[in-house]
């Protein structure tokens, strides 16, 4: 009899014979679970109320639903958004209530990938957590702030689940050897790339090392080739649409920020090999170029669209060179954000002042009524004069001289400031010489 509970032990799954019992058994989420941590307090009191849990694929979400439900004796229930539709919800809610009704008991309904309902199959869930029917704990990879109703989500708290780190995958591959009984049959090198390739990702690595231990012949020990013969890659955690495809983008943009061009070239790297199309790392790119280099270095932007034009005749992968080459001009270039400071404040003042006509010696007087209305009277054409500045007011009558762009000292902007700090005392210069009653010329 012992047998055969055995036999059937081993054929399921070994990340689901690894699944823990308790919330100690958990790798890698003591911040969430841990005793002191809001989950493990939250347990504690014995007053469970609706969470989200958002972390990457394979750090414990389910598990940490199931344990929650065991430990307070409510009724799991289990769907996931991607294979449940509104009928499916309706039934859950039906059971939920003549549950509580009849035997008095709370369901705690846990909802696999809950992003991936609609708003208006989540705006469903919002009476049934109102009035205590259901403790709602969903799941999600997504960024609930962006994937989740605010209806919903006020009514939930939300509890970060990490990656699980090189020490974490330590802990799972060891409880993987005690429950098979020996050694994981790889060397040191295979070992860590077995974490490597796993990504954050437990139940990636312990399916990984269940293939690893059933491959295995006897005495038979996997060097980094003899594991890359069992699976060859596993492709990085990263949806171009969603958040991988934007954290990732983030990462470039903030190293090359911060001058930093190896972690730079690493952040394009990573989003290049998960698949992300090198047109919009371009676009991003040249946007930075205008944006964070500007006036600094104004060849960045040249630099930028040269290099994407070279992609688009060169193609991948020559062409990816032309993106390295920009990533690495970018990062060691001088920065500057005061065009896009500057941007900003003139965009503000022109909401503010509205539609100001602009002061009439600046127009041109086509017209005879124009010319009698006083267009273009007064004008100085700033060429004729020997020093080719006139300081004359072009904004409009009524609003003093606004200061909008204030370049920095790095790089060519730096040149850029002695000129714009000559023209701004020249002006002074000059309205002085007029207030007192001058000529300008």
């Amino acid at each position: 009899m012992e047998e055969t509970l055995f036999s059937q032990k081993m054929k399921r799954p070994l990340a689901d014979r690894l699944r823990p019992q308790n919330l100690n058994e958990v790798v890698g989420q003591d911040q969430v679970v841990g005793t002191d941590a809001p989950l493990g307090r939250m347990l504690k009191s014995g007053k469970i109320t609706s969470f989200i849990l958002w972390g990457p694929p394979g750090c414990g979400k389910t598990t940490i639903a199931r344990l929650i439900a065991e430990h307070t004796n409510l009724y799991f229930e289990q769907i996931s958004a991607v294979f449940s539709g509104v009928a499916d919800l309706k039934r859950v809610f039906q059971y939920a209530e003549e549950r509580r009704a009849n035997q008095g008991k709370g369901t705690l309904l846990f909802v696999d990938e809950i992003h991936r309902f609609n708003k208006s199959q989540q705006d469903g869930f919002l009476p049934y957590v109102e009035n205590g029917t259901i403790i709602l704990v969903g799941a999600t990879t997504e960024n609930p702030s962006f994937e989740l109703n605010a209806a919903l989500l006020s009514r939930c708290q939300v509890f970060v689940l990490n990656r699980l780190s090189y020490d974490d995958f330590d802990i799972l591959l060891t409880r993987a050897e005690k429950e098979m009984g020996k050694k994981l049959p790889v060397d040191e090198e295979a070992r860590d790339l077995m974490k490597s390739i796993a990504d954050g990702d437990g139940r990636y690595i312990l399916n990984l090392a269940e293939s690893v231990f059933n491959y295995a012949q006897a005495d038979e020990i996997f060097d980094k080739e003899g594991l890359l013969k069992i699976i060859r890659s596993r492709a990085p955690v990263y949806d171009k649409g969603r958040d991988g495809h934007y954290n990732l983008i983030s990462a470039v943009h903030k190293s090359l920020r911060g001058s930093d061009v190896d972690a730079a070239l690493y952040w394009v790297a990573r989003m290049l090999s998960a698949g992300e199309d090198p047109k919009y790392i371009f676009r991003r790119l040249t946007r930075f170029a205008v944006e964070d280099v500007s006036m600094a270095d104004p060849n960045a932007v040249t630099q930028a669209i040269s290099c994407w034009e070279t992609y688009e005749r060169l193609g991948s992968p020559e062409g990816d060179l032309a993106l390295m080459q920009l990533t690495v001009y970018l990062a060691t270039a001088p920065k500057s954000a005061a065009v896009y400071k500057a941007m900003d404040k003139a965009l503000s003042l022109a909401h503010k002042t509205g539609s100001l006509m602009p002061p009439k010696h600046i127009l041109n007087a086509p017209t005879k009524l124009m010319k009698q209305l006083g267009y273009h009277d007064g004008y100085i054409y700033d060429q004729d004069l020997e020093d080719g500045f006139s300081g004359q007011n072009y904004f409009p009558d009524g609003i003093k001289h606004q200061k909008l762009y204030h370049p920095v000292e790095r790089g060519f902007e730096r040149e850029i400031k002695k000129r714009v700090e000559y023209f701004e005392k020249r002006r002074y210069e000059k309205q002085k010489t007029i207030a007192q009653g001058g000529k300008n010329d």
